[in-house]
């Protein structure tokens, strides 16, 4: 076998009573055949959650690890908390697990999220709480390892006990509560398509999980306010901001055609743009992801 790819093994939630959208992603490329690669191996598996109710919060959490064919291996560990409607009591709860969790890379976690998750162009970042480990990596693997995933668990479990609490609690959704949801969505679709690197990586190694990739959207956005966002933004981003507005129907509907043609948009764009990946968000390293793909 010439090597093998699987990639987007997903589970994606229908919009409920609870959620307006949620997906669980796990994805593996492996280069076992192809010694001219320089990548053995990259894992990965992540969660991004937006409840219905505009006073719970969304959440994104991601896990990576990518083993070189040398035998080095480096961690990627990210998760941050995006309310809607802001409760400050979410904020303090989502901090203090990131700190207990991530022991002595906390520091330098967080230091990293609030860069990673800044959207200098409106001058805001997404999310009120953020972590961030680029190339992470020690002399003791195993060690490594298990930092990912008792973060990964205890991330979880910090993120169901603030929802729980607030889905009991918050139960009064005005009209401009809604509004106010949809708007942060906008925005969050903003950072994702034309912020996040590590979706337009992902967009630019292949095409086989668009809709995977693109799990992290709402089911619905401000078409208009993303527009106006194309002002905002240096050239060429201004181009990408309003080809991604324009595949979008005017009652703002993320829905699975939807996704395809953003997927499609932005990996066109980066193809066509290359020099407009040094305009996306990153830590204080920034990942050979691409490159890691090639002979």
């Amino acid at each position: 076998m010439m090597g093998f790819m699987v990639e987007g093994v997903a589970l994606r939630l229908v919009t409920t009573t609870l959620f307006n959208t949620g997906s669980v992603n796990v994805s593996q490329v492996h280069y076992d055949d192809m010694p001219e690669k320089q990548l053995s191996s990259a894992t990965a598996i992540s969660t991004i959650i937006h409840p219905r109710n505009p006073h719970v919060p969304s959440v994104h959490i991601h896990i990576s690890q990518t083993e070189m064919r040398d035998g080095t291996a480096y961690w990627r560990v990210m998760a941050d908390l995006n309310p809607s409607v802001q409760h400050n009591e979410d904020k303090v709860a989502f901090d203090n697990a990131l700190r207990d969790l991530a022991g002595g890379t906390y520091t330098e976690g967080k230091l990293q999220g609030e860069k990673y998750f800044d959207i200098p162009a409106l001058s805001r970042k997404r999310g009120v709480s953020h972590f961030y480990l680029e190339n992470y990596f020690t002399a003791d693997k195993k060690q490594d390892s298990l930092l990912a995933q008792s973060f990964g668990e205890g991330i979880i479990d910090a993120y169901i006990d603030i929802i729980t609490l607030a889905f009991e609690q918050r139960k009064e959704i005005r009209t401009e509560d809604k509004q106010t949801q949809l708007d942060y969505h906008t925005l969050y679709l903003f950072q994702v398509l034309t912020l996040d690197r590590g979706t337009t990586s992902g967009l630019l190694v292949h095409s086989q999980n668009d809709v995977g990739i693109m799990g992290s959207l709402p089911t619905h956005i401000n078409r208009e306010l993303l527009l106006s966002w194309a002002a905002k933004v240096q050239t060429p981003q201004d181009e990408l901001v309003k080809k991604l507005a324009s595949v979008i129907g005017e009652d703002g509907a993320i829905d699975v055609p939807t996704k395809e043609k953003l997927a499609q948009v932005v990996r066109e764009h980066y193809t066509l743009h290359k020099e407009a990946l040094s305009l996306q968000a990153s830590g204080n390293s920034v990942p050979p992801t691409v490159d890691n793909h090639k002979a």
